[in-house]
């Protein structure tokens, strides 16, 4: 297995908080890696960490055999691109003008704005279906307009790795699914993708590689077949379930245990409804 971006015993923290300790992973490269995990566990923290907006108190992120550290960051910024979870736009800024900004890295003083630029900017609106926004102020946006619009900054940028904390945050079901093909498809189109998800039933339906984080630590790891087990999301969630069959998929499906009966069922057989 290769793996362009790996880490070394992590250890992360936050003042004199840690969050994460002694963590050792390797992302496959041309994979979709998701992880999932409860909330405070460290998911987003390692993301922050394996794309250098967070500095380890301890061991090492790797990018190609170098630590990401030594890179510059226009270098980084070439090969891989984040989605943090809340990312903020300058006042009054196109659609366009800010999707225009993540070919920022591909540019230099002797390079400025070129056809190649125009075709990645305008390919990522087309994948992201916001070219009819383009010419709105991004503030004017609905909270899932404006998140396809960060998506479509993130493809602009056109790197093989892309790291995305919860990527469909703000989205109606329909456009989540919309986004997790998107990525799907350009995984296997070669690039690799690295996700935090909150919906197991998502997580196990796209990823190729599920990544189960606890405590600050990787508990489980591998395909979602392999993974996705009722022990596994017992232990982890607390969540007493059935993991069966996804009919359309064929990944596992996590399908919670009745704990008390539902309006229309058993509890209301005896009124007569």
């Amino acid at each position: 297995m290769s793996a362009r971006l790996t880490a070394t015993e992590l250890t992360l923290a936050y003042d004199n908080r840690t969050v994460v300790h002694d963590l050792s992973l390797q992302i496959p490269d041309g994979e979709f890696t998701v992880i999932v995990g409860p909330n405070g566990c460290g998911k987003s923290t390692l993301l922050k960490a394996l794309s250098r907006t967070l500095r380890p108190t301890a061991g090492q992120v790797m990018l190609d055999g170098r630590p990401i550290t030594s890179y510059r960051s226009k270098e980084v910024a070439r090969e891989l691109a984040l989605l943090p979870q809340t990312p903020i736009a300058p006042d009054t800024i196109t659609v366009r003008d800010l999707i225009a900004r993540g070919r920022f890295p591909h540019t230099t003083v002797l390079r400025q704005w070129s056809t190649a630029d125009e075709r990645a900017l305008q390919s990522a609106m087309d994948e992201t279906e916001t070219t009819q926004l383009a010419d709105r102020p991004v503030s004017e946006l609905s909270g899932g307009q404006r998140q396809r619009v960060w998506l479509a900054v993130v493809l602009a940028q056109q790197t093989q790795i892309v790291l995305l904390d919860e990527p469909t945050t703000f989205l109606d079901i329909g456009y989540q699914y919309e986004v997790l093909e998107l990525c799907s498809a350009l995984q296997n189109s070669g690039r690799t993708f690295v996700a935090v998800l909150h919906d197991l039933n998502q997580a196990a339906r796209f990823a190729t590689n599920l990544l189960v984080m606890a405590d600050g630590a990787i508990v489980a790891s591998g395909h979602p077949n392999d993974v996705m087990t009722a022990e596994t999301v017992s232990s982890v969630f607390g969540l007493d379930c059935r993991v069966v069959t996804d009919p359309e998929s064929g990944s596992p499906l996590v399908v919670p245990r009745v704990r008390v009966p539902y309006a229309g069922t058993s509890a209301t057989q005896g009124h007569g409804r």
